[in-house]
């Protein structure tokens, strides 16, 4: 698990939270976000990975 592969590549899967560092790892969320590798589904809120549609039922909660 933690690995999947696309086509002869194997993705690298985000790690679940930001480090916070300056220089970005390259399992950082935030990186993949804006590099657009981010797996489909997900996304990032406050620096934490979180599927979209978890994010979609707490805003219509609230």
């Amino acid at each position: 698990m933690g690995q999947r592969k696309r086509g002869s590549e194997i993705a690298k899967l985000p790690k679940t939270e930001c480090c916070v560092a300056a220089t970005r790892c390259d399992r950082c969320p935030l990186r993949m976000l804006q590099e657009g590798t981010l797996p489909e589904g997900y996304t990032v809120h406050k620096r934490k990975l979180v599927k979209v549609a978890k994010l979609r039922k707490r805003k219509l909660a609230a």
